[in-house]
């Protein structure tokens, strides 16, 4: 784009940082599902199942140093808003680096999307796309997290899930249906599994 065109201006052009993402491992190995970022190959995987381009209000749950937060930002378009809610204060501190008015940068727990969706008087999301281990989340939380996701998603609305093991599934389909599709993108290390659910069985 132009510097003419009137579109928001975000710093998608800075790549993860591959240290900083292996210092939020090591200092929270509970929160991360790799310690290494996600690759391009995968980015461009999570975004076509997500339908970005045309997605208005979306929510990710867990951007680590934002890689992905900022691949989304270059396919939403200039009416959208994206709201990313991670737990990690050190990855939530990294986040702030990224300047797009189209962005809001969450400190806190996905099982509170009601709450913090209100906090930033942000609409139902048609996307919520997430990227936290479920595998290391206890049971509990986990079935909080995957309840909050159904009760705030737009009728019709997708949630989008990368994941290294399967237990997203294991948790989600008994709330929201069978997930309507599973690929596997091998061009990631480690290779990761991108989930889709349509809320009311749709799509």
């Amino acid at each position: 784009m132009d510097g003419g065109s009137g579109e928001p201006k975000a710093d998608s052009s800075r790549r993860t940082n591959p240290a900083a993402f292996f210092r939020g491992f090591l200092r929270e190995p509970g929160q991360v599902g790799s310690v290494i970022p996600s690759s391009r190959f995968l980015e461009q995987r999570i975004v076509e199942a997500s339908g970005l381009s045309v997605a208005r209000q979306v929510v990710e749950l867990g951007p680590g140093t934002g890689g992905t937060t900022r691949a989304f930002l270059r396919h939403l378009g200039r009416d959208a808003r994206l709201l990313s809610i991670e737990l990690s204060p050190f990855f939530h501190e990294l986040l702030g680096d990224i300047v797009d008015p189209r962005f809001c940068n969450h400190l806190g727990s996905a099982e509170d999307l009601t709450e913090i969706l209100a906090v930033h008087h942000m609409k139902q999301p048609d996307v919520i796309i997430s990227g936290i281990p479920f595998s290391k989340m206890p049971a509990a939380v986990a079935h909080r997290v995957v309840q909050a996701v159904n009760d705030n998603l737009v009728e019709g609305g997708r949630f989008i899930a990368y994941q290294f093991r399967r237990d997203v599934a294991r948790f989600t389909d008994p709330v929201m249906g069978a997930h309507t599709s599973c690929t596997l993108e091998l061009l990631n290390i480690p290779p990761m599994r991108v989930y889709s659910w349509f809320k009311g069985g749709g799509g």
